[in-house]
């Protein structure tokens, strides 16, 4: 695996032809919980440039439908892949796709209530995410948005959890997520850009950055070749399946609002 890179290395040609921009958004585009007004600032100042922005999240649906209609983006993948979601402001329509059909997403929300008694009786300290109401298809436990954080012993135990009820498991900065299916971030992402701007990235992918921060993200670090971490991300540093090509200087919004710099700088 290389290693990670200092932003200030990531060459000006390849900043200057960049056309999107995607963005994890916890601790990746928000400090401690919030979002600041530099990061809004971040996402205007690339579009009125011309390049389309994109979270890509682990947040639920109920959240990604406010983040399409409101902040300054071009659509939203959402529950790790689960959906996305893209307003369309001149029909003032919401276009909303999911990975599964409502009678399976059903389903597996029985599934994963049982899933979420069972994990937070066996993990003391753990806790169903309180966003969890929002979400369409994933279960959401809490190890340090709304919790003294747990060990890294306690989130080994929820993944192994997960994974033995057949579920996918991700981490994130705040939440180990799970679901029942083949999706992920790349997986949704991959089909958004298909379905909605005619693209394959398989074979074009070079023209766009994402940025992210933690493990969930390692299959988008893994396959953009000019993927970006935020300074936290070397928290997990040896701990990601895939890492970034480049990182900024700063931590979390801060390092977003730096790497919005040096695209444009570069143009």
């Amino acid at each position: 695996m290389s290693p990670m890179k200092p932003l200030s290395d990531f060459p000006v040609e390849a900043r200057r032809a960049v056309r999107f921009v995607l963005c994890d958004i916890d601790d990746t585009i928000t400090d401690r919980g919030r979002l600041p007004a530099s990061s809004l600032h971040a996402m205007e100042r690339l579009q009125e440039a011309g390049i389309g922005v994109m979270p890509i999240t682990g947040r639920p649906a109920g959240w990604c439908d406010h983040f399409a209609r409101m902040w300054p983006v071009d659509g939203v993948v959402g529950e790790n892949g689960a959906l996305y979601f893209r307003y369309d402001r001149n029909e003032r329509r919401m276009h909303r796709v999911y990975w599964k059909d409502e009678a399976q997403r059903e389903a597996d929300r029985k599934k994963l209530a049982v899933l979420a008694r069972a994990i937070t009786e066996a993990v003391p300290g753990s806790a169903v995410s309180a966003d969890q109401p929002y979400r369409e298809e994933d279960l959401a436990i809490d190890f340090a948005e709304d919790v003294d954080r747990l060990p890294d012993e306690a989130i080994r135990r929820i993944v192994a959890m997960f994974e033995a009820a057949g579920a996918t498991a991700k981490v994130s900065s705040i939440h180990v997520n799970g679901w029942f299916g083949d999706f992920d971030k790349l997986s949704m992402t991959r089909r958004v850009f298909a379905e909605f701007f005619g693209r394959d990235i398989d074979g074009a992918r070079d023209d766009i950055v994402f940025v992210g921060d933690s493990p969930n993200d390692a299959p988008m670090f893994g396959f953009f070749p000019n993927s970006v971490g935020v300074a936290n991300v070397r928290d997990f540093q040896g701990t990601l399946a895939a890492e970034p090509a480049w990182v900024t200087d700063a931590r979390g919004a801060a390092g977003f609002a730096e790497l919005a710099d040096a695209i444009l700088a570069a143009r």
